[in-house]
């Protein structure tokens, strides 16, 4: 019985990673992130033509440098309770809200390009922050090894000690810097084609580790684990001259490095584990149409979590030797995310001069299913809905600033059973907990801001908003 609750703490695994669309954020920089996100086609600054499509750098000439920096904040609250009986004889039904009381963390982007406009070639390097968030959830005061435990009152037992079958406190980070290198051809004035070799770097920390599996003294927090990565995009961009433009683009899977966990158990033992967590293949098909007052853009994402490492599994990890050969170890095998889409809109309007005014929205499908929802608690973190608002103020033909407000509401979240690897049998081979419930979910804000440096002309939706 206590190992169910203690592998509760899997569902934190990743809570970190998962926000906004699955964990993939949904825009890169002010600029982008105001427009949703939508860039595919419709390359209005360089942050947004590297990160979604690397054919749209052909759009920019001179020397661009960008830099942005933002600060996220979420506010996920966690919930979980149990039926009569489930503590021990006699003991009353419990149920509970958690809040984290995390800060904000920061999300950076820094990005440099060149080209001449008589060239057909145009290089850039980039620098994107595209995934860093953490979470930290409090354990709960009012526990059964709490003297003054009062069960008739608010009470969640997922963060009871790990002694009383909980985990206690939770405190997860988790950060993915990615850097790319694009080089974009243009093969006629209307139709050009880019690709981008990508190399990253990952670090995840946690408090309990469940990618290991537990002692008697239950579950092993974790020291500062790295990991490192590569992968590519290519793109295709065709500007028809006359407003309308399309292009599509594929960011293939980033192969990630194991984490190497060093772990430290409650009763101060040691011992280490691996896991390894892919980063999904994406493709984005955009269309865009500019006028001398608008520009919209439109695009849509595949994101393939069905075919990644760390995703595609789903359950326990089963012992392979040993006396306990062919049982669960109680670690996580996998979280079993199905594929999802995501959908953005932009509309910047330059009907003000050197003041381009956006407004973006951002729809998410949610990669859980609830009868899995115990081994993927953080997706409920998924924000199927967001509003971005923005702007850019060109303060001469070199220097131009932008900010972005971004708001993800509170959905209906992820709901489900909780499991437990001593439940399985062969007609319930997921171990779930007849009576259990255990949900999440959350809403996030986002204030960003960029500055653009251009060593020479760049391209005249950047820079003149007005013409």
């Amino acid at each position: 019985m206590k190992n169910y609750f203690l592998t509760i703490c899997l569902l934190f695994a990743s809570v970190t990673v998962f926000a906004q669309a699955g964990h993939i954020m949904q825009g890169v920089g002010a600029v982008n992130m105001s427009m949703g996100g939508a860039a595919t086609a419709q390359p209005l600054d360089i942050n947004g033509a590297m990160q979604w499509n690397p054919a749209t750098l052909s759009e920019f000439d001179g020397k661009i440098l960008s830099f942005n920096i933002g600060a996220f904040f979420s506010s996920p609250e966690l919930s979980s309770s149990l039926p009569a009986g489930m503590l021990g004889e006699g003991a009353p039904a419990v149920s509970g809200t958690i809040e984290d009381d995390r800060g904000t963390s920061m999300m950076p982007a820094l990005a440099f390009m060149w080209g001449k406009k008589d060239s057909k070639h145009t290089f850039g390097a980039s620098m994107f922050g595209i995934s860093g968030f953490g979470v930290t959830f409090p354990e709960e005061a009012n526990n059964p090894l709490n003297p003054n435990f009062n069960p008739t009152v608010d009470s969640n037992p997922i963060n009871y000690p790990q002694a009383a079958m909980g985990f206690g406190h939770i405190e997860s980070d988790y950060m993915l810097l990615q850097i790319g290198l694009t080089w974009a051809y243009q093969l006629t004035d209307k139709f050009s084609v880019g690709i981008e070799p990508t190399f990253n770097y990952a670090s995840l920390e946690l408090a309990p580790n469940p990618t290991a599996s537990p002692t008697l003294a239950g579950y092993p927090s974790t020291d500062k684990a790295t990991a490192t990565g590569f992968g590519a995009q290519f793109g295709v961009f065709y500007n028809t001259g006359s407003g309308f433009k399309a292009g599509v683009s594929y960011k293939t899977k980033q192969t990630f490095s194991k984490f190497d966990f060093e772990n430290t158990y409650l009763d101060d033992t040691t011992g280490s584990n691996e896991f390894q967590m892919d980063y999904p293949s994406i493709l984005s098909v955009g269309l865009g149409y500019s006028t001398d007052k608008f520009d919209v853009a439109l695009d849509y994402r595949y994101v393939d979590y069905e075919n990644t490492e760390g995703f595609e599994g789903v359950g326990w990890q089963i012992a392979e030797s040993g006396d306990f050969a062919g049982f669960p170890t109680g670690a996580v095998n996998g979280f079993g995310w199905k594929s999802m889409s995501i959908i953005s809109v932009g509309v910047q309007y330059k009907g003000v001069d050197k003041l381009p005014i956006r407004i973006g929205y951002t729809y998410s499908s949610n990669p859980i299913e609830d009868e899995l929802a115990f081994f993927s608690i953080p997706a409920t973190a998924v924000i199927e809905n967001a509003m971005q608002i923005g702007f850019s103020y060109v303060i001469n033909d070199k220097i131009d600033l932008s900010a972005v407000y971004h708001y993800g509401f509170r959905g209906d979240g992820v709901s489900g059973e909780m499991m437990s690897p001593l439940a399985i049998t062969p007609d319930n081979p997921l171990g779930k907990l007849p009576g259990t419930s255990v949900s999440y979910d959350m809403s996030t804000s986002l204030i960003q801001f960029g500055i653009n440096y251009s060593f020479g002309k760049t391209s005249s939706e950047t820079v003149d908003p007005a013409e």
